[in-house]
């Protein structure tokens, strides 16, 4: 599976929550289309079949990028030293 890009998927997470709560504030057709818009894209990128499965998968992935992102930083500073 190819790991999606951070920014996109803070994107889309970002997108989710509000489509979330809009929806949960006040449910029309539009906000009903775009939780399920968000939902299906949140599911695509993190390779699963429901919300609760794709946003445990996106909180693991992003945890993923941000342990990497510091073990660049340390191995940078290592090697600069």
């Amino acid at each position: 599976m190819l790991l999606p890009a951070e920014k996109e998927l803070r994107t889309v997470l970002a997108r989710f929550a509000e489509a979330r709560f809009r929806h949960d504030l006040q449910p029309t057709g539009h906000s009903s289309r775009e939780l399920e818009d968000t939902s299906y894209t949140l599911c695509v990128m993190t390779g699963t079949q429901s919300v609760d499965q794709a946003l445990i998968a996106a909180d693991a992935l992003l945890e993923q990028l941000c342990a990497d992102r510091r073990a660049a930083a340390r191995t940078t500073q290592v090697l600069a030293a």
